[in-house]
C-alpha cells in the first residue's frame, strides 16, 4: 500500500512534492496500489518511486521524471506522458491504454506514439 505521508505531498502539489524530493532524496517514495486517477503531475519528480499497481487514468503526467521507478501493473489508461521520462522505467504488465506516449523518449529522441493496447513494455518508447 502506498505511504499515506506521500500520498499527502503529492496532494499539496507539484511544487511542494519536488521541493520536498529535493529536501529527500534518499526517500523511497512507495505509491504502490494509489488512487490517483485525474491526477496533475506535470513535471512531478517520481524518479525511482513505486508507483506499481497505481491507478494513473487519465492522469496529466506529461514532463514528469519516471526514471528509474517501478510501473508495473500500473493503470495509465488515457494518462498524458507527453514528454515523460521513462529511462530504466518498469512498465511491464502497464495498462497503457489510450494513453499519449508524444514526445521525448527514454533515449532523448522525440517520438509520436499514441498507445491503443495493454503492453509489457520494459520503459522504452
Amino acid at each position: 500500500m502506498a505511504d499515506d505521508e506521500h500520498i499527502a505531498l503529492l496532494k499539496q502539489g507539484v511544487t511542494a512534492w519536488n521541493a520536498w524530493r529535493d529536501e529527500n532524496p534518499e526517500v523511497r517514495v512507495d505509491l504502490r496500489m494509489a488512487n490517483l486517477d485525474v491526477t496533475d503531475l506535470r513535471g512531478a519528480n517520481l524518479s525511482g518511486s513505486d508507483v506499481s499497481g497505481a491507478s494513473l487514468k487519465v492522469a496529466n503526467l506529461s514532463g514528469a521524471d519516471f526514471r528509474g521507478a517501478q510501473l508495473d501493473g500500473a493503470d495509465l489508461w488515457g494518462a498524458d506522458l507527453r514528454g515523460a521520462d521513462l529511462s530504466s522505467a518498469n512498465l511491464s504488465q502497464a495498462n497503457l491504454s489510450q494513453a499519449n506516449l508524444t514526445g521525448r523518449t527514454s533515449s532523448g529522441r522525440t517520438s509520436e506514439t499514441r498507445s491503443s493496447h495493454r503492453g509489457t513494455s520494459s520503459g522504452r518508447t
